[in-house]
């Protein structure tokens, strides 16, 4: 069952109707979606479901449901609405902004340290990327320094989209050892920051790197032989 990513023509929409089309104990899935599913290292999305006439849910988070529908978690408890029913979405934007803000930072973070990304991660609170390089190459001070300076130049963020077998023919385009892009749908989307960094991701990420703010390094540390990583976190 499909569902419409409402989030992928605009990044900023925080609300929009749509249609339940099906329930189950997991949680319900619509026709359309603002919140954004668990994938690609960025948590899904927050936030409510007002029902007609009756009581707002709560969805406590947003999973990949098949190839294209997106499972919307409800809060333990809550009142399921019918098949068919219209429902209200309510993002948690200052949730999401977090969110998108930091995955932001994680594109410029893999343009400064110059290696094969080997994992990742994105949370409210902190990112980070995990790197195939030596620990000794890397340095907290100069990170934060040259990311903050990228960030600094304010450049407005782009989407495009290249077909699969485009990508094909370019596979340096893909960073993440650990996460390929989907394939299989004809076209893949990708983000651009012009003079920065071009590579496929299906996240969500600000217009402007300005947005980011300024970033902090909290720590560096090996997670294995091919894993080193580095843990940011935005300073407002």
């Amino acid at each position: 069952m499909s569902t419409e990513y409402l989030f992928r023509g605009d990044a900023y929409l925080r609300e929009a109707s749509a249609r339940v089309q099906r329930v189950s104990e997991q949680g319900i899935e619509l026709d359309r979606t603002v919140f954004y599913p668990q994938g690609g290292g960025q948590l899904g999305d927050s936030g409510t479901l007002q029902r007609a006439g009756g009581p707002t849910l709560t969805v406590t988070d947003t999973r990949k449901a098949g190839a294209d529908g997106v499972l919307h978690v409800l809060a333990p408890g809550s009142a399921l609405p019918e098949v068919g029913e219209p429902v209200q979405l309510q993002l948690d934007w200052e949730r999401r902004y977090r969110l998108m803000r930091l995955h932001t930072a994680l594109h410029l973070l893999s343009c400064v340290i110059v290696a094969p990304v080997t994992g990742g991660n994105i949370a409210p609170e902190k990112a980070r990327l995990d790197f195939d390089i030596d620990l000794s190459r890397l340095d907290a001070a100069h990170i934060e320094r040259e990311t903050n300076a990228l960030i600094a130049t304010a450049i407005a963020t782009e989407t495009t989209w290249i077909t699969d077998a485009e990508l094909e023919a370019q596979p340096e385009l893909v960073k993440t050892m650990s996460v390929q892009p989907p394939r299989g749908a004809g076209r893949v989307r990708l983000l651009r920051i012009p003079g920065i960094d071009l590579q496929p991701c299906g996240g969500t990420h600000v217009a402007n790197i300005a947005e980011i703010g300024p970033i902090r390094v909290l720590r560096i540390r090996s997670e294995g032989k091919r894993n080193k990583r580095v843990e940011i976190a935005l300073t407002t």
